[in-house]
């Protein structure tokens, strides 16, 4: 929460399939931009049992995103908290 977040991605209302489409060309396109801190808000679901919110860490622990996470953190709660995850990215080569 330290470092400013260069850009968001919201994947409310999307299905998984169209999530992990949009995560992984958001990812993509934000590390070859030279961006850095990255916000992606899954939501929380219902009881905070939310889809999207487990699947994330895991999306982003395979090919092709592994190469390009840093960390992943849980985002503050002026950030969304428990339905938003802070990404730092590496630096592109």
């Amino acid at each position: 929460g330290q470092t400013e977040i260069a850009a968001r991605l919201d994947l409310h209302g999307l299905t998984q399939t169209e999530a992990h489409r949009a995560l992984n060309a958001f990812v993509a396109g934000q590390q070859a931009a030279g961006r850095r801190c990255l916000l992606i808000i899954t939501g929380k679901g219902e009881r905070g049992a939310g889809i999207l919110r487990q699947a994330l860490p895991r999306w982003l622990a395979e090919a092709p995103n592994a190469g390009r996470i840093l960390a992943i953190e849980q985002a503050q709660a002026r950030h969304g908290g428990d339905g938003a995850f802070y990404v730092l990215l590496r630096k592109g080569r």
